[in-house]
């Protein structure tokens, strides 16, 4: 590295407790920037590098590097600590790199670089280690991957870009050419980020543009009309959100000890549990409600049912939700016991098991856009909000208010609260975030003013359907005929693969209804109260297994009360 990046380097290395370390000697051989080994909580000072000393975990704070004690067995992560610490403390100008080492210390450091939009490396198969580095590539918080000398080259080059060397002076709202870029990622994914606060949406943009090696937006915007490829990059960068199991420990124990006492009190087996986890990411909140609400019950000697109903904008993150596979470094958040009762050990890493896999249903849902969940006994929305600007946020509250049941729980973030939503919620446990829900009645077409916005469903109509050519859509329409008079009790519907309705068979009144706002066919947006959940669900299976599935016990609101019903879906032919 040259001496004058204006960056400072620290150096976090697993060093023996009982040994005198020299790598401070070594390194300054190897570098003309001054380098130290940490003593009184020194100020980090651009062009300097500072060694952290052995036996000890470092942090850094408002710009100063503090030691700690060192973590007992299992517990020593100094690179995890640091660079959690730096991504608190310089947000999206921090970078971080995890080199040669054993185990998977460092993971979860650059997960929480990357979340707050800072650029975070690993070295490629040159490792003499890999543990450390492989471990970060599986768990997907690496931007790039690169040998050491490579690594240097492009921390050079992005120590140099506005992002990183500039405090960056954010525009109050998105830019012109933001806005066409954010055009161009609604007409793909459906998602209108507009929503989304703007200074994050400005920083993400940003990142992409280091990591291209771009200064200026309308290049970026160029390079995205003319590479579909990257506005998937964005929509991923833009919902960057990296979790763990039992994220604030304090606030699962609030749970336990406050809520799940009244969700199971009187409940039978005929009387389900149902959750709702809005913005579930890669699964982690999911399971670890699941894992407690499985370990309650037991406690308990009951046998009540339990379903997870687990939501997120991202496709990629509820697919690697259902597959439930995560890093050896889950073990920084998941007790021994836990480990051993609800998880295996699969491919390099952990996976939960198929027992409570099966109790989590995990689909792709806007819940600004899309019809809104019902009779949910808690719902978690957290750490969703945060990302929203005030606008959003007011019209998110009855939605959530609207999916509980008058006995329901909302369970947020940190760092969220109910704001003016007073008449909907009072607290439960103001600390914890735990809010139960006020008799209020709503009307749903005056609460969720977002729900006749355009779905990406609505924006593409059954277009291929439309240009098939005639025969092969009067076959389409014969096998749909004999499929469903033959097997089905007439009430039925033919679908597009786009979910937009083709055709009415019998009776559907009872099942579907037209939604508020602008005219649309698609079936998942006429679905009546009940029916929602279980048709995704069997959509996607159909979808993904190419067989016809089925599910009984579907309660379905139509007429003043609830109706059980088998509903199925069928593939009917390719057009």
């Amino acid at each position: 590295m040259p001496a004058d990046t204006g960056m400072a380097f620290v150096f976090v290395q697993h060093l023996s407790p009982g040994h005198t370390s020299m790598l401070a000697d070594i390194l300054a051989r190897a570098t003309r920037m001054p380098v130290c080994e940490v003593r009184d909580d020194p100020t980090v000072e651009a062009n300097n590098v500072y060694v952290i000393p052995p036996g000890r975990t470092m942090i850094i704070k408002g710009g100063k590097l503090s030691l700690g004690p060192r973590g007992e067995g299992q517990q020593h992560h100094p690179v995890d600590v640091f660079m959690t610490s730096l991504a608190a403390d310089q947000g999206h100008r921090a970078i971080g790199v995890v080199l040669s080492g054993t185990a998977t210390d460092g993971t979860i450091g650059l997960g929480s670089i990357k979340e707050v939009g800072g650029i975070t490396f690993a070295q490629d198969d040159s490792a003499q280690h890999d543990g450390m580095p492989r471990s970060a590539i599986a768990a997907g918080v690496v931007d790039v991957v690169l040998p050491p000398r490579r690594i240097a080259q492009e921390i050079v080059r992005i120590a140099r870009h506005p992002y990183v060397a500039e405090s960056m002076d954010l525009p109050v709202g998105t830019t012109d050419v933001e806005d066409q870029i954010l055009a161009l990622v609604r007409r793909e994914s459906g998602v209108d980020f507009s929503q989304y606060k703007s200074n994050t949406l400005h920083r993400r943009i940003k990142r992409r543009m280091v990591l291209l090696k771009m200064s200026r937006l309308e290049d970026y915007a160029t390079y995205l009309r003319r590479n579909p490829g990257e506005i998937e990059a964005l929509y991923q960068d833009i919902l960057i959100s990296v979790t763990n199991f039992f994220r604030n420990p304090e606030a699962f124990e609030a749970l336990k000890t406050r809520v799940f006492p009244r969700l199971f009190k009187d409940r039978s087996r005929q009387d389900p549990l149902r959750v709702w986890v809005l913005g579930c990411s890669t699964g982690e909140e999911p399971y670890s409600l699941a894992i407690a609400l499985t370990e309650f019950a037991t406690e308990l000697r009951v046998n009540v049912p339990i379903t997870i109903y687990a939501t997120d904008l991202n496709n990629a993150s509820v697919e690697k939700s259902r597959i439930g596979l995560y890093p050896k470094s889950i073990v920084h958040d998941v007790s021994a016991e836990r480990l051993r009762r609800f998880f295996v050990e699969s491919d390099g890493g952990y996976r939960v098991t198929k027992a409570i896999r099966d109790l989590c249903i995990f689909a792709r849902h806007n819940a600004l856009a899309d019809p809104p969940f019902s009779r949910m006994d808690l719902v978690s929305c957290r750490n969703v909000m945060i990302y929203m600007e005030p606008a959003p946020q007011r019209k998110l509250m009855p939605i959530l208010h609207y999916a509980l049941k008058p006995t329901g729980f909302l369970f947020l973030g940190p760092s969220e609260s109910i704001g003016s939503d007073r008449e909907l919620f009072e607290p439960d446990d103001a600390k914890n975030k735990i809010y139960s829900k006020k008799p209020v009645a709503l009307r749903l077409d005056q609460s969720f003013p977002l729900l006749p916005q355009t779905s990406r469903y609505a924006e593409r109509p059954a277009d291929s359907w439309r240009d098939t050519p005639r025969e092969a859509q009067k076959d389409l329409q014969r096998e749909a005929d004999r499929i469903l008079l033959n097997r089905y009790v007439p009430a039925g519907v033919l679908v597009s693969s786009e979910l937009e309705v083709l055709q009415f068979r019998g009776e559907t009144g009872s099942y579907l209804t037209p939604a508020p706002g602008k005219a649309s066919l698609n079936v998942l947006k006429m679905a009546r109260e009940g029916l929602l959940v279980s048709l995704r669900a069997l959509l996607q299976r159909v979808k993904k297994e190419d067989n016809a599935v089925r599910e009984a016990n579907v309660r379905v609101k139509a007429n003043g009360g609830y109706h059980d019903i088998s509903l199925s879906v069928i593939p009917v032919g390719r057009a």
